[in-house]
């Protein structure tokens, strides 16, 4: 104490370089685990094309599955569904009615899971999985709530195993043998 008021200022620098230090780590540890966690989802919106061969519906009125299609598929909010049909017979799938020769589009909105009824499946359905990308504000949100908690976590922890000493005042241990140089 300097004239009864504490300085702070030990305090300040020591939060300001723990909070550095909490981004620095923070970020390496959130980028790294996104790097090696990342989906093929994981990416921006884009035309994904699903081609409808010549003779699906006769393989599929046979009960025969047609190896180029999925029977799953996995897209990001904002994905096209190009349906592509070389066929010789119409098809559906959901909402979209394919002519043979044609080409239809369905836009994924919502992230969702979804069972849409499919006439070039033998199940007579084909599953589409919506997700959300991950994108770089969902990083960066993850950054902002995690950096100040590690912050204040070292912080504290940096008090408790390195305390901050007063300029005036003598480390621990000290403070019988300064008093008897002095001749006290």
């Amino acid at each position: 104490m300097t004239n009864g008021k504490t300085d702070f200022t030990p305090y300040l620098v020591r939060l300001v370089i723990v909070a550095v230090v909490s981004l620095l780590f923070v970020t390496l540890f959130n980028e790294g685990a996104y790097l090696i966690q990342r989906e093929d989802y994981d990416r921006a919106p884009t035309v994904i094309q699903l081609v409808v061969p010549s003779g699906t519906a006769a393989r599929v009125s046979a009960g025969e599955p047609v190896p180029s299609i999925p029977e799953d598929m996995v897209f990001v909010v904002g994905d096209t569904l190009e349906v592509k049909n070389e066929d010789i017979e119409v098809h559906q799938l959901g909402p979209l009615t394919v002519p043979p020769g044609a080409t239809a589009r369905l836009v994924m909105e919502k992230a969702d899971k979804y069972a849409y009824s499919c006439s070039f499946q033998p199940s007579r359905y084909l599953g589409l999985d919506v997700r959300q990308a991950t994108t770089f504000m969902t990083r960066l949100t993850a950054l902002l709530i995690a950096t100040p908690t590690t912050a204040a976590f070292l912080f504290i922890y940096s008090l408790l195993v390195f305390p901050v000493r007063s300029k005036g005042k003598p480390a621990s241990g000290q403070t019988g043998s300064r008093q008897a140089r002095l001749g006290g």
